[in-house]
């Protein structure tokens, strides 16, 4: 399909292995997932050479994608913080988000894996199809928001939904803005969810 696809060969940089470095002790430690976590993966304090490559990466990746399938749709690349960040957007793409975001979520995986065969470095690569993420983040943040304030005044702990990675962190990241409360995460993926719970 791409360039990813391609066999490795001496000259290509080995890939760090999944389950080793510091991600896991982070995640033991603070029982949050890598992409929960704020700053913690392989691209913390990689350059911005190296997030443009791996968005042109994922956009050269994706655009063969949406070739084979068939779907018309534009890509758009951009730099958020310490991520690549790739969306999708144009026509009918609601086959490429799937249900619950299920489909955008394997895509996303799939585009992280090209990246790094490319690159050598684990990716935190962020996609979005349709504006999907970015309507989900917003309706996140105002649950977030209430479920926050209605702990602070409550005092009594709120477990919510079962979250994706992206949705959990987004929750993480409001829930550390309000005064009196703070969060974790329980529970195994895909059932893991975000507790609130009041300051002691």
């Amino acid at each position: 399909m791409s360039a990813p696809q391609q066999p490795a060969t001496d000259s290509q940089p080995a890939l760090p292995d999944a389950d080793a470095g510091s991600d896991d002790a982070l995640v033991e430690a603070v029982d949050v997932d890598p992409d929960e976590a704020r700053g913690t993966d392989g691209a913390q304090g990689a350059g911005d050479d190296l997030l443009v490559r791996e968005g042109d990466v994922a956009g050269d990746y994706l655009e063969r994608l949406l070739d084979i399938l068939d779907v018309d749709g534009d890509i758009d690349l951009d730099v958020e913080g310490d991520r690549a960040s790739v969306a999708i957007v144009g026509g009918r793409l609601d086959d490429l988000i799937g249900a619950e975001g299920a489909t955008l979520e394997a895509l996303q995986e799939l585009t992280r894996l090209a990246v790094a065969q490319s690159t050598g470095v684990r990716s935190r690569l962020m996609l979005d199809v349709g504006g999907y993420r970015a309507k989900r983040k917003a309706d996140l943040t105002a649950q977030a928001g209430e479920t926050a304030r209605r702990v602070a005044s409550s005092g009594q702990p709120e477990r919510m939904s079962p979250m994706n990675p992206f949705e959990r962190k987004v929750v993480h990241d409001v829930i550390a803005s309000v005064a009196g409360v703070h969060s974790e995460s329980e529970g195994e993926e895909p059932n893991r969810r975000v507790v609130v719970l009041p300051d002691k």
